[in-house]
């Protein structure tokens, strides 16, 4: 049995930088992916659009037959006028993180009234706003990584009332309430699963630190809702990663005061982990929609003549995910090291 899907497009991944990024930018392609959506938050963040456009330029030396959408990482320096200047330069979004809710975050969003300027501008030019839809832990408003999701969801519908023409992502949703909200709102609101989402609940990331990421996986119904809106087709949900690699001993070690790294890495083995995702909840039918069709058309990034491509899969018995992926002195250690996936590239 196989299968193809056309022009498979990742609509959120990161690909760090220097020879981190030298080792896992190659790993877009080999996971089946011809398109990335590359976040902005690295050290120092990408803030202007000459600083995109020369992350852009690295990731072109590393992989050229990646098309790379880039961003801008939500800051008090990102001005209306920049904004302009991006979009003619081609950078595609800007991603707002909460101030300290996940990797280099250090630098987010507290409130966002100051940069409905910057939204005006976004939704003018038209520009996406990718959301991280969490809000800060607050043990006095009883908020921690659990509802940090469902709290957000207020910003989310204010953002949208505010801006009804901005095309708004929320990222990575892990509840059934987010989806909801993304479903209650208009057609310029969208949504973006990862793949490790649709497997995970609370009971596999915690004391697990391969599996923890931000946000965090959370009850087996809201695991449940994720799978539902895939299997209905809706086209407003789709595939972003959040891909996000991290030195192994970031992640398998932590101390009193410094916790384990968050971030859970698919790139090279993301399509044919999708597919048997899907397969294993009766939604293989949808795999072209979710992994390329539904986020191409949101984005109105359509697949043309000069980018189609063709990626067949096949099924498998006992195709092992390799236990770790090095190059140099780097290393990354993927999702589900070791176990089977029930289906591969062909070559």
């Amino acid at each position: 049995m196989s299968l193809s899907v056309q022009s498979p497009a990742d609509f959120h991944v990161h690909l760090r930088q220097g020879s981190l990024s030298a080792l896992v930018t190659p790993h877009v392609r080999q996971g089946g992916f011809t398109l990335a959506y590359v976040m902005p938050n690295l050290k120092p963040p990408i803030t202007t659009t000459d600083q995109a456009l020369a992350y852009k330029n690295e990731l072109q030396k590393i992989d050229p037959h990646v098309e790379y959408l880039m961003t801008l990482y939500l800051s008090p320096d990102l001005t209306p006028d920049e904004i302009r200047r991006a979009k003619a330069a081609g950078v595609v979004g800007v991603k707002s993180y909460p101030r300290g809710v996940t990797t280099n975050s250090e630098g987010g969003i507290e409130s966002y009234e100051v940069y409905f300027p910057v939204f005006e501008a976004m939704q003018e030019v038209g520009m996406v706003l990718n959301l991280h839809g969490e809000v800060p832990s607050d043990a006095s408003t009883n908020t921690c990584v659990l509802n940090a999701e469902v709290k957000f969801l207020s910003h989310l519908t204010k953002l949208h009332r505010n801006f009804p023409k901005l095309r708004i992502v929320l990222e990575h949703a892990t509840t059934r309430a987010a989806v909801d909200a993304v479903k209650s709102l208009g057609p310029t609101v969208a949504c973006t699963i990862t793949a490790h989402h649709l497997a995970l609940i609370v009971d596999d990331w915690a004391g697990q630190a391969f599996n923890y990421c931000k946000p965090v996986a959370k009850f087996p119904d809201d695991r449940a809702a994720l799978q539902e809106v895939i299997k209905e087709g809706h086209p407003r949900f789709f595939l972003g990663s959040d891909s996000a690699p991290h030195p192994p001993e970031t992640k398998s070690t932590c101390s009193p005061t410094h916790a384990c790294a968050a971030g859970v890495y698919t790139s090279p083995i993301l399509l044919p982990l999708v597919a048997h995702l899907l397969e294993s909840f009766g939604a293989l039918d949808k795999l072209e929609n979710f992994t390329s069709g539904y986020g191409r058309a949101f984005y109105e990034r359509p697949v043309i003549k000069e980018t189609e491509t063709r990626v067949t899969l096949r099924k498998v018995q006992g195709k092992k995910i390799a236990k770790k992926w090095a190059l140099g002195q780097e290393s990354v250690i993927p999702f589900w090291a070791g176990k089977d996936l029930n289906w591969e590239i062909v070559h």
